[in-house]
């Protein structure tokens, strides 16, 4: 069984497999059900090998308490203590060696709580620059950048210049998060996925087919206490 979302941003078909096995087809406007039946068996083999292994990492076998963070996106490796008493929820050390203590030790679910918070504020703080940054040197203007934690979509651009991104895109390669950037602030001139919003990225990004393929697995690499 697999459930079907439809997006009229999406271009082309794509599949999703969530923690737990819970497939998700998502497609553009108005694609046929034939077609969308055909593309599912086409893709079959691979589903149920995704779903086998969603499965074994269900919430349960899911490690709440990491000890490592790897953040792809800014070429940083965070090494996790847990403390049974602190002021903070969540400290960084001061000494330049990015580890990370956090409070809470007796209790994962607390813990875990106290990861995704530091995760937001990274993001917040790091993405910030880097989305003020590309947006300089490609001259687009945006209002105002927030930090979100969702499921099915990397980023978003409203009609009022506001640029949301997904905390996740920090476990992505840094040239996937520049991508998505240069995506997301096209937006801010076509509030659609044209030909010519296309022709924009491109001019921006050559390369932009091959990591729109890569943001698309992206997911995969999301470790599973983000979302646990």
């Amino acid at each position: 069984m697999y459930g079907v979302r439809t997006s009229a941003r999406s271009r082309r078909l794509t599949l999703r497999v969530y923690p737990g096995g819970r497939v998700e087809v998502t497609v553009p406007t108005k694609t046929p059900q034939s077609v969308i039946t055909e593309f599912v068996a086409k893709h079959r083999v691979w589903i149920d090998q995704r779903v086998l292994r969603a499965r074994e990492q269900s919430p349960a076998a899911i490690d709440l308490k990491p000890t490592q963070v790897e953040l792809r996106a800014l070429n940083e490796t965070w090494q996790v203590e847990y403390l049974a008493q602190s002021r903070r929820p969540w400290e960084e050390s001061s000494d330049g060696l990015r580890l990370l203590r956090v409070r809470g030790a007796e209790d994962a679910s607390r813990c875990g709580s106290h990861l995704r918070a530091w995760l937001r504020q990274v993001a917040t703080d790091r993405l910030d620059g880097w989305l003020h940054s590309v947006a300089q040197h490609y001259d687009f203007q945006y209002t105002r950048m927030q930090v979100r934690r969702q499921q099915t979509r990397w980023g978003s651009c409203s009609r009022s210049g506001t640029i949301s991104l997904n905390v996740c895109l920090l476990f992505q390669a840094p040239e996937v998060v520049r991508y998505l950037l240069l995506h997301e602030l096209c937006h801010t001139r076509h509030m659609n996925h044209s030909d010519h919003f296309w022709k924009l990225v491109a001019q921006c990004e050559p390369e932009w087919r091959v990591l729109d393929r890569e943001l698309s697995s992206g997911w995969q690499r999301v470790p599973g206490w983000v979302f646990a």
